[in-house]
């Protein structure tokens, strides 16, 4: 499948500090919408290395720790 054949809808529930890193990332290299801008991210991380899950639950994996303004805050 080609990029312009896109099939499949992914819906990722990000942080207010996750979702400014990746409008950042967007802004700074100049890539038209939010969806393109995680399209490229998601290229460079595949293309990079990479752990095995550590039995970790989804909420642990993120770009930012535990916090205030995590996603897991509160937890």
């Amino acid at each position: 499948m080609n990029g312009s054949e896109r099939g499949e809808r992914l819906q990722v529930m990000l942080s207010a500090e996750e979702l400014r890193a990746v409008d950042e990332f967007r802004y700074r290299h100049k890539i038209p919408s939010r969806a393109a801008a995680v399209r490229e991210l998601l290229q460079i991380g595949l293309s990079g290395s990479v752990t095995d899950g550590d039995g970790r639950k989804s909420s642990e994996y993120g770009l930012f720790g535990r916090g205030a303004n995590s996603h897991s805050a509160g937890e």
